[in-house]
């Protein structure tokens, strides 16, 4: 009797392909979004014309025209938001046991993954079956958080938000923003707060994060049945693990490159924020030795050398 050996992948391939999928998602989406609200007659405000607004309010331009920035197109916001976020969530992890708050951090996702298969679909099929589509989605993962379903549904969530609210705000806005997280990332990286913090949503299978399996039979495996997805030390790892920041935040600045300077301009900055994800996984290997380290600083200078190209 012989005995099947599990089939190997090789993970930074996987997460390339993931990263490029996910943009090429952003480029699907973005040019339905202007049309759709278009024949629906919603009327939602595009990108300022200010470079970067670094707050709300009126702003004026070097023409003498007045402008007025809300609060989702300016900097100063969203960064604070998306910090705040950050340290209640961490906050809300160390004081709070993990079994009360599973259900309500699985329901948040749930809702978030639903939301983001409608935007990816609403353009495309017919009101009700997005509709339908989008409940299953979250329902599914819900009960069932297989490997494959979680990073579809991260992938749909992540290149939707990108999409969305890259209508908003300028390119030079968005490469602030991940500028910004860059330096968060590298410091919550550096003092373990994020893979601490991984660690603990991992427990709850309620990661932002995708999970890429290196046997091809996980996956098909289900999150709930899983004890231990983190893990620093390379060689007892079974997942590679990319934060869905990392992917969420470049689809936001593609997205934003599109709606202000059109298609070319935003595969170039796509390009650009694919190599900087394979400078991230070379210095991984070549000096790191598959330890952990923050995506974003890498990324976050390939794509400035992309925005100042285009």
């Amino acid at each position: 009797m012989s005995t099947r050996r599990p089939v190997k992948l090789n993970t930074v391939y996987l997460g390339l392909i993931l990263f490029v999928v996910a943009q090429i998602l952003i480029l699907l989406v973005a040019p339905r979004i202007d049309p759709f609200l278009e024949e629906n007659n919603i009327d939602i405000p595009t990108q300022p014309p200010a470079p970067i607004s670094w707050w709300p309010g009126e702003v004026t331009l070097p023409d003498g025209q007045v402008i007025d920035v809300p609060a989702h197109s300016a900097l100063g916001p969203i960064v604070i938001y998306v910090l705040v976020a950050a340290a209640v969530l961490g906050l809300t992890l160390s004081k709070i046991p993990l079994r009360a708050l599973k259900i309500l951090l699985r329901l948040l996702f749930a809702l978030l993954f639903s939301w983001g298969a409608f935007i990816a679909t609403v353009f495309y099929v017919p009101l009700p079956l997005a509709v339908t589509i989008a409940v299953a989605f979250g329902t599914f993962w819900f009960l069932i958080p297989l490997v494959w379903l979680h990073n579809l549904a991260l992938i749909l969530a992540v290149s939707s938000l990108g999409a969305v609210f890259g209508r908003f705000i300028t390119p030079w806005t968005a490469m602030a923003i991940i500028l910004a997280l860059a330096i968060y990332d590298f410091l919550a990286v550096r003092f373990r707060y994020m893979l601490w913090m991984a660690d603990r949503l991992s427990q709850i299978n309620a990661l932002p994060a995708l999970i890429i399996p290196r046997n091809y039979s996980e996956w098909n495996f289900n999150l709930k049945k899983r004890a231990k997805i983190v893990e620093v030390n390379p060689a007892a790892r079974e997942y590679s693990i990319l934060g869905g920041g990392d992917i969420a935040f470049p689809c936001l600045l593609t997205a934003s490159v599109y709606f202000a300077q059109g298609l070319k301009p935003a595969v170039i900055i796509a390009v650009f924020g694919l190599l900087g994800l394979v400078s991230v996984y070379a210095i991984q290997a070549r000096f790191l030795k598959g330890k952990p380290m923050p995506a974003l600083p890498p990324i976050a200078a390939f794509t400035l050398v992309g925005l100042l190209i285009i």
